[in-house]
């Protein structure tokens, strides 16, 4: 009798359990409006980068954003604001380098990539890739070919596989590829050379479960080939929103005029707010 009631523990705990973790809701987004001189923009604060959407909404609850400016904008690529020496700056102060509290950890999930209208943090260069905390920007971006991805897949490939090879020739194992790379050397076949790298960094990529290269996933290629974006900028500046009413004030800000530093020659002013879905 003892022994069943332990079983029957063992099981209610069980479904307790599972239903807990089929009741776990997933975390909600925010809202923002930003208010620009060419109409406002509603935007979506997504619920799968909470420390950047609770910095955020902190920020414009404190009414840090009213009064700065879109500091930098370059057409077909980003309109770019939240630095906080814009505010009352004078006329061609190069601005950027401004920053408020501490920088974001990185949060890079899946399905958010830098398609037209993605809101994006700016960062330093900084090896964890942490963001600023307060620079952001939204894309206005460009429609790329197929052809332009494989490019930038390649781009973002070229140090992981650089970083392969090198492991390798340093490793006991690689005798027999170090002799017959050096002697390709001394040979001056050039062409073979590369050959003989490249085909051994294809080996080493198939023959290593823990290879992690970058590769846009189809619903990426869908968007970038249709409706655009700045698709180099993945996986190295964390998305945390986009817009989702206004896309159109995207485009007016980012055909403005601006000067040699992409500063806007009539001040972009923000101004925004928390709202409601």
């Amino acid at each position: 009798m003892r022994k069943a009631l332990f079983y029957i523990s063992i099981v209610l705990l069980s479904v307790g359990l599972m239903s807990a973790k089929g009741s776990r809701k997933k975390p909600k987004p925010a809202f923002a409006v930003i208010e620009t001189p060419y109409g406002n923009m509603k935007v979506k604060l997504y619920g799968q980068t909470p420390l950047h959407k609770q910095n955020f909404v902190t920020l414009v609850k404190e009414h840090f954003y009213d009064s700065l400016l879109f500091h930098r904008v370059i057409e077909d690529f980003m309109i770019q604001g939240g630095d906080p020496d814009s505010k009352n700056a004078p006329k061609g102060k190069m601005l950027g380098a401004g920053s408020h509290g501490e920088r974001i950890p990185a949060e890079f999930a899946d399905g958010l990539y830098h398609k037209r209208g993605a809101l994006a943090a700016a960062r330093d260069n900084n090896p964890e890739k942490k963001s600023s905390g307060c620079q952001f920007y939204i894309v206005q971006g460009k429609v790329y070919s197929n052809k332009d991805l494989d490019h930038i897949e390649e781009q973002h490939n070229a140090s992981v596989k650089q970083k392969m090879l090198n492991d390798w020739l340093k490793s006991d194992d690689s005798k027999a590829d170090q002799d017959a790379l050096t002697k390709l050397q001394r040979a001056r076949n050039f062409a073979a050379f590369n050959h003989y790298c490249d085909s051994l960094v294809e080996h080493l990529v198939a023959t290593n479960p823990d290879a992690k290269l970058f590769k846009f996933s189809p619903e990426q290629r869908k968007t970038y080939t249709t409706v655009g974006g700045a698709p180099f900028l993945d996986g190295d500046y964390t998305v945390f929103g986009e817009v989702v009413e206004g896309l159109n004030i995207i485009d007016s800000i980012a055909a403005v005029e601006t000067d040699r530093n992409d500063r806007p020659l009539n001040d972009m002013m923000m101004k925004m707010r928390i709202v409601k879905k």
